[in-house]
């Protein structure tokens, strides 16, 4: 897809400013994220509908995954074609960020399952939105010696966003009209402050080639005999996201249903398993970024990372007690910091265009939706077949595996 034939040259900025910021941003996304996923929409689902819970969070999210496949690819070639004063990016992060605070507090509201659905689909249509030209902001701004750090600093930012989110849930669970407020305001909040505090240059003086949908559609499709590589990676970030999403996205039903814990003592313990999760990730995820930096090397990471996480998933399955969902998010978070710690610098080595970045990252952001898309159907067929949340453990060490398999063919990174 013709975007542009000229990329805008990049700002001059403190790149320990700009790695700062991402951090902040990364963090406010997933803040939103995990504590509407994690606690506040599974809670507000169980409220309206007990007995049904678990198929309709798995129509919810199921949506809003479908409606995310959608919008990662489009808001990225449409941010690549943007020309304003403010650049290609801020733009598409200032209105994601107001139209997604609106949303988040008439969610608030929502009294029936379908109401909850059409909100959370727009809320996260939003959300998105700034998370996709949010990823491009490191192509566009850091040299490849430096993806690394970048990649390690934007994953610090989302186990923070993942601790604080499921905490801050937990004390906004029982206050859902301010609590929903609060997220939707401190996530917009964060947009504008990161726009006015990293300003990019203009694009209007950036040429482009005329818009023609039969280009801009077909830009949608990169090549696999030309750029294999993308979609190896495009299927190791799915399976091991696919490995993440069918537990943590059933966590709060998980410690009800599977550990025998009240719905009180279950927010509680989804608030420190989470907590745990990202002190294990933590402890890894800049270290190992910078160890890729220096050494050049990728592949490697993710593929003792996705063993790491394939060996957790068995805790569970051994020990099912609330002990061993603590060692679980231990070990997994360890085995998710070092994965997340590259995630996002073999993506942005993958990329077949610079000048198309967001677009690209856009599609790669779809092996993270999809499994959101799939996760809450498939783990819902399995609890129905093997009448329990085993077998739930089990095809995660399966997607894992094959998460750590899928690294092996690519060619043009380390």
């Amino acid at each position: 897809m013709p975007v542009s034939t000229v990329a805008p040259p990049r700002p001059a900025v403190r790149q320990t400013g700009l790695l700062t910021w991402l951090f902040l941003l990364n963090a406010a996304i997933l803040t939103v994220y995990a504590a509407f996923i994690v606690i506040l929409v599974p809670d507000q689902i169980a409220r309206i509908d007990e007995q049904n819970k678990v198929a309709n969070l798995a129509i919810v999210m199921t949506a809003s995954s479908i409606a995310t496949i959608i919008i990662h690819p489009l808001i990225g070639a449409l941010s690549d074609r943007t020309r304003s004063r403010l650049g290609r990016r801020a733009p598409w992060m200032l209105l994601g960020g107001a139209t997604g605070a609106l949303f988040t507090m008439l969610l608030a509201g929502a009294g029936t399952i379908w109401a909850v659905c059409l909100y959370w689909v727009l809320m996260m249509l939003c959300v998105n939105s700034v998370a996709t030209v949010g990823s491009a902001i490191v192509p566009d701004r850091f040299a490849r010696e430096r993806l690394g750090v970048a990649s390690a600093v934007v994953a610090l930012g989302i186990f923070v966003g993942m601790g604080g989110g499921v905490a801050l849930a937990g004390i906004a669970v029982n206050s859902i009209g301010i609590g929903y407020a609060a997220f939707g305001i401190g996530f917009l909040v964060v947009c504008v402050l990161f726009v006015v505090f990293n300003r990019d240059f203009s694009s209007l003086d950036v040429r482009r080639e005329p818009f023609s949908w039969r280009s801009f559609l077909a830009g949608f499709w990169v090549d696999p005999r030309r750029h294999p590589d993308f979609w190896w990676a495009f299927a190791g970030r799915f399976f091991l996201i696919l490995a993440y999403q069918s537990v943590q996205s059933y966590l709060l039903y998980i410690l009800r249903d599977y550990i025998g814990l009240s719905d009180s003592e279950s927010t509680a313990m989804s608030t420190l398993i989470t907590a745990v999760m990202l002190i294990g990730a933590l402890l890894t995820t800049y270290f190992c970024g910078r160890i890729s930096d220096r050494t050049g090397r990728r592949k490697i990471f993710v593929f003792v990372s996705s063993l790491i996480m394939a060996v957790s998933l068995l805790i569970p399955l051994l020990l099912p007690s609330l002990t061993g969902m603590f060692a679980l998010a231990a070990v997994f978070g360890v085995g998710y910091g070092i994965y997340m710690s590259v995630d996002t610098a073999l993506m942005n080595e993958v990329l077949p265009a610079a000048d198309q970045a967001a677009k690209d990252l856009g599609i790669l952001n779809i092996a993270t939706a999809l499994p959101q898309a799939f996760t809450p159907a498939l783990v819902g067929v399995l609890i129905l077949i093997s009448g329990g949340y085993a077998a739930v453990f089990i095809a995660g060490i399966v997607f894992a595996v094959l998460g750590a398999l899928t690294v092996i063919p690519i060619r043009s990174v380390r």
